[in-house]
C-alpha cells in the first residue's frame, strides 16, 4: 500500500520540499520518530478515501494523532504548495505543459463545519460553501489555484489567479507564467477584466452575455471542467470539514499534485 499511494518518483519529488525534521531524543530512550513516507502515504489515504482522521487505518504504523501533527506542520510550512511547483516544473521541463489555449472555472463545495472563507452559496439554498478556483492549460492541467466564500463572484477571482501562476520551467527558454490564449465563460465577462487582459498582453477568449449561444461555451473549456471531476477523485473534497482555511488549501494542493503527478507517470 506505501508504494502504491507514494511511489518512489512522489517520494523523491517530497524529498525535495519537506524540511528537515529535527529528531530530540530523549534521555533514558524513548519512541523512534514515525518516517515522513509513512506519514504521506496517510494523507494521501485521507486525502482520497474522505476519511476521518480517526477512522485512519493502523496499516500505515503511525497514529493518527501524529499523522494529522505531521499534516498541519506540513501545511503551516507550506509544504504542499512546493510540493506542487515542484511538480508543475518537471511537466515544464518535459514539455507536458500546454500553454497555447488556458481555461478558468469554479466548483462550490459545501462547508459543513464553517471556517474561512465561507459563505451562503446561491445555488444551495444559501449553504454555507466555499469556491475552488483553477485555472488549467489546454489538457486540463491545473497551474493556478484559489478558494473562496461560495458567495464570491467567480469575477473577483480571475486576477488573483492569473497573478497566482507560479514562473514554471520550459522544454527551452525562460520560465513562463502568462497563457498564450485564456477561455473564460459568461460569469467573467466584464469590461474591466477585458481592459486587464488587454494591459498584460493576454488574448482572452470571454463569452459574451446575451450574444453567444451556451452550446458554443464547452468548445474549448470543456478540459476545465473536466478537471473539476478530477478533484473529485479526492474524496476529501466532496465536503468541507477543515475549519481552518490552510488545511482545506492543503487537500486541494495535494489533489492538484496528484494530478500532475499521473501526467509524469503516463
Amino acid at each position: 500500500m506505501l508504494s502504491g499511494l507514494v511511489p518512489d518518483e512522489l517520494w523523491a519529488l517530497f524529498r525535495r520540499v519537506v524540511p528537515p525534521a529535527e529528531v530530540k531524543r530523549p534521555q533514558g530512550g524513548g519512541r523512534r520518530r514515525s518516517g515522513d513516507r509513512e506519514a504521506l502515504a496517510a494523507i494521501i489515504f485521507v486525502a482520497t478515501s474522505g476519511c476521518t482522521w480517526r477512522q485512519l487505518p493502523p496499516v500505515f504504523g503511525p497514529a493518527w494523532q501524529t499523522v494529522y501533527r505531521r499534516f498541519a506542520q506540513w501545511s503551516r510550512d507550506p509544504v504542499w504548495a512546493r510540493l506542487y511547483r515542484v511538480v508543475l516544473d518537471e511537466l515544464g521541463a518535459r514539455g507536458e505543459l500546454a500553454w497555447s489555449r488556458c481555461a478558468i472555472d469554479s466548483v462550490s463545495i459545501r462547508a459543513v463545519k464553517g471556517g474561512l472563507p465561507t459563505g451562503p452559496n446561491p445555488t444551495d439554498r444559501g449553504k454555507s460553501g466555499t469556491n475552488i478556483h483553477l485555472l488549467t492549460d489546454r489538457n486540463g492541467l491545473p497551474l493556478s489555484l484559489g478558494i473562496s466564500g461560495a458567495n464570491m463572484h467567480d469575477s473577483q477571482a480571475l486576477e488573483p489567479l492569473v497573478r497566482g501562476i507560479p514562473p514554471t520551467r520550459s522544454r527551452r527558454g525562460p520560465r513562463r507564467r502568462l497563457p498564450a490564449k485564456l477561455h473564460a465563460d459568461k460569469g467573467y465577462d466584464y469590461k474591466h477584466l477585458r481592459r486587464w487582459f488587454r494591459s498584460r498582453g493576454i488574448p482572452h477568449r470571454v463569452a459574451r452575455k446575451g450574444i453567444e449561444p451556451s452550446q458554443r461555451l464547452g468548445r474549448h473549456r470543456w478540459v476545465v471542467e473536466r478537471t473539476v471531476s478530477w478533484l473529485g477523485g479526492c474524496r476529501r473534497l466532496h465536503r468541507r470539514y477543515e475549519r481552518k482555511p490552510e488545511h482545506f488549501l492543503a487537500f486541494v494542493g495535494i489533489a492538484a499534485a496528484l494530478i500532475c503527478h499521473r501526467r509524469l507517470t503516463t
